[in-house]
């Protein structure tokens, strides 16, 4: 008896001293202060992902030059570029012909499988055209190493009706485009032709929403919804959407911010019901300040370096960095 009250003796001291500062935490709740974590003191750049666009391929100079400007805006970052083939010439045809949900499956695993990437607290990404949709469906289908901030110029987001991508002596390119306006929305063609997975004419969505192999379900407008896309979508801290002001490649060019053009009729983003209704938790991410809606100049892929070191320096950088919440085309919408 006497050896267990010498015992509480000499820790009633240490219940005294515990319970003294919880009163002084609890009357003073702003002393109290978080231990930080190595995340919260790393200024690493996130790596950043870029994926490119229609007859384009990983190894291109254009692209690499991308992501030497990525590197330039935030040193040290990792760059990773989504290739659907190790060969370029391969990779590139896989732009036209190819499964785009088997090609978003694939890129999943790569991802996920990468040593760095996998291992990494989040990823910056970089979609340029069609790269951005298939980007948006890597997110919204697996997201494994999680995207912070989405930045694409001139996607798809909306779907086309048509697209002028071809050069007088690009067969492979003709006879895609000969394919999509041929017979759209057969089995054959939906499962092969990548153009026609985002093929998506307002006048015919019966069809669209019956056949359409990619688009219809990343854009959850069928009835039964995947409230995973839109938790996905709702949890990224930006996503960054570029319009080209004059570009007559992409048709219509607004398919870029979401809008639905039907004719001469132009339905912006936030009266659609896509957002009221937040099908891919666009609205979500809006009232949170971190939808952008922006505007470069030029045709199809013109993009000045200014616009892309301006991004790269905006929204990309370290995990813990905030970007600016201003939203300086939001006024057009």
């Amino acid at each position: 008896m006497f050896t267990n009250k010498m015992a509480l003796l000499h820790i009633l001291p240490v219940f005294l001293t515990l319970a003294s500062a919880i009163r002084s935490v609890l009357a003073n709740p702003t002393n109290f202060k978080p231990i930080s974590t190595p995340d919260d003191e790393d200024d690493t750049p996130l790596p950043v992902v870029i994926w490119h666009g229609l007859g384009d391929t990983f190894s291109a100079d254009g692209l690499q030059s991308v992501g030497a400007l990525v590197e330039k805006v935030n040193p040290g970052t990792l760059v990773y570029y989504v290739r659907l083939d190790e060969s370029p010439s391969n990779d590139r045809t896989a732009t036209f012909y190819g499964n785009v949900t088997e090609q978003i499956a694939k890129v999943c695993d790569d991802l996920a499988a990468h040593p760095i990437l996998s291992t990494a607290p989040a990823i910056d990404a970089v979609g340029f055209s069609q790269g951005g949709q298939f980007l948006r469906g890597y997110i919204e289908r697996c997201n494994f190493p999680p995207v912070r901030s989405l930045v694409t110029f001139g996607s798809q987001h909306n779907g086309i009706v048509d697209y002028k991508a071809c050069s007088a002596a690009d067969w492979l390119c003709k006879g895609a485009m000969a394919l999509l306006h041929g017979n759209t929305w057969s089995s054959w063609v939906q499962s092969r032709l990548v153009p026609a997975q985002y093929f998506r004419d307002p006048k015919d969505l019966e069809s669209y929403l019956e056949y359409s192999n990619f688009l219809a379900d990343i854009n959850n407008e069928r009835e039964v919804k995947n409230e995973t896309y839109a938790k996905n979508i709702a949890k990224l801290e930006n996503f960054i959407m570029y319009i080209f002001e004059n570009d007559t490649t992409v048709i219509p060019k607004e398919t870029s911010w979401f809008e639905e053009v039907n004719g001469t009729e132009i339905t912006p983003l936030r009266a659609r019901k896509l957002y009221s209704e937040d099908w891919i938790g666009l609205r979500a991410l809006d009232r949170k300040g971190g939808l952008h809606f922006k505007t470069t100049p030029g045709e199809h892929m013109q993009i000045s370096d200014d616009i892309l070191e301006d991004t790269f320096s905006e929204f990309f950088g370290p995990l813990k960095k905030t970007a600016s919440k201003d939203d300086k085309g939001s006024e057009e919408l």
